[in-house]
């Protein structure tokens, strides 16, 4: 059995121990470049892959490899990318790769496209909450236009949508080689150029910009709810395509039964498609985040550091490389050491202080009740009335925000109510606080 053939049978092996995409995500370009003395020698695409890989799947890959060659005793990783190496560069390899920077004008928006190069399917880090999302892309990729059509992707703030899609955008017109037109739009530029055209009276300009694409990507669709003629368009534009086997890629703060202001036309072809949703990330995404950022801007962060500050920025993916960049900058702009008190007293400088742990449901309905000057018993109750609807929005978000209760729990502690309606009210009051 060749080096080859050796690696392929262990990557089969790996594949049934671990997810599909991280198996993707970290293995697919990976190569058995050498096995001398009992020592197997890997080659992984990056710095970063490299290290991950060594660091979560080691004992997999050497069970993999001794499962197949009883010989194998220890697995080494290099980075490497060119064709497989002679074994008396091997050593040569293992020394890191000089990080190469990207020209500034290659990170420009694409004019033709409004995507950002900088977003790609490579630099999107793989976890458990976003895992199905990222399959959906994969297989969007593989089959443009007729499957998963359309794919609408929804989650919190600074969770990752908006780099998934424009990643999708990316590798499409990559991948076929500029044979499709992509389009990537915000629901709120899409908004203005309507209004635009309907003023301007230039709509057949608008049609055929955005029914003229072979993928059309819209962030942030949630917003278009509500705007009838912007509705109306979008309409008969999403029609257009999808009857004609082009590829929609929609994102959105929630799912669409939860945008209560969009038609009933429109929802329905957004449930139509594949939804997925992205999570708050978990402990081990946000490792992986912080390493990738870190490895980005090529700054070496203690491991103890990266483990504290993913322990304590739980929120979304954005706060956390907010409190990244500031250890950065405390260190080149103050010449301080990246260490974990430095970096502890940076997320606490960051981060809304933690909750007391003795802070109960009881005890936000009633401050809740106090500040809007209603009584606990109305904000539970079935009053409609706008007064009493909005504090108890509130209320079940705080729930939800400071407490981390389940759904069906709040539901069941503000008057018996449904979970959907403790979703809707924390999804609404979350939209509220980032607008304002």
């Amino acid at each position: 059995m060749n080096l080859e053939e050796l690696w392929k049978s262990a990557l089969g092996e790996i594949e049934l121990q671990i997810s599909q995409p991280n198996f993707l995500t970290w293995f697919k370009n990976s190569r058995l470049l050498d096995k001398k003395d009992g020592a197997a020698l890997i080659g992984l695409q990056s710095n970063f892959a490299r290290d991950w890989v060594q660091d979560k799947y080691y004992k997999v890959i050497l069970g993999a490899l001794r499962n197949l060659d009883d010989s194998t005793k220890k697995v080494d990783f290099i980075v490497h990318n060119g064709p497989d190496l002679p074994p008396k560069l091997a050593e040569k390899a293992k020394a890191p790769a000089a990080s190469s920077q990207l020209m500034f004008n290659e990170l420009k928006i694409d004019p033709e496209t409004n995507l950002n190069p900088k977003y790609t399917m490579g630099s999107f880090v793989v976890g458990g909450s976003n895992e199905m999302a990222f399959a959906a892309a994969q297989g969007v990729l593989k089959e443009v236009g007729r499957k998963y059509n359309p794919l609408f992707i929804y989650g919190g703030v600074g969770v990752g949508k908006t780099h998934l899609i424009q990643a999708i955008g990316n590798e499409a017109k990559n991948l076929y080689q500029n044979r499709i037109r992509v389009k990537y739009v915000p629901s709120e530029k899409f908004i203005n150029e309507v209004v635009a055209g309907m003023r301007n009276k230039r709509m057949e300009t608008i049609k055929d910009r955005y029914r003229n694409t072979d993928v059309l990507i819209i962030d942030d669709v949630q917003f278009i709810g509500g705007k009838e003629r912007t509705e109306e368009e979008f309409f008969h534009t999403f029609n257009a395509l999808y009857e004609n086997n082009k590829q929609l890629i929609l994102s959105s703060d929630r799912p669409p039964k939860f945008i209560p202001t969009l038609e009933e036309r429109l929802r329905s072809r957004f449930e139509g498609g594949m939804i997925c949703d992205i999570s708050q990330p978990d402990y081990e995404l946000r490792v992986a985040v912080l390493k990738a950022k870190a490895q980005e801007k090529g700054i070496n962060i203690p491991s103890e550091v990266i483990d504290l500050i993913a322990a304590k920025v739980k929120k979304n993916l954005r706060e956390l490389e907010g409190v990244l960049n500031r250890v950065i900058f405390y260190q080149q702009a103050k010449n301080q050491e990246i260490n974990v008190k430095m970096a502890d007293q940076v997320i606490n400088e960051s981060v809304q202080s933690p909750v007391q742990q003795n802070l109960n449901h009881q005890q936000v309905v009633k401050v809740v009740s106090d500040h809007f000057e209603i009584s606990p018993t109305d904000l539970i109750g079935r009053s409609r009335k706008k007064e009493i609807v909005e504090p108890r929005q509130i209320a079940m978000y705080l729930l939800r925000d400071l407490l981390d209760l389940s759904f069906p729990f709040i539901g069941e502690k503000m008057g018996k109510r449904d979970h959907t309606t403790a979703m809707y009210a924390f999804e609404k009051i979350s939209q509220d606080v980032d607008k304002n």
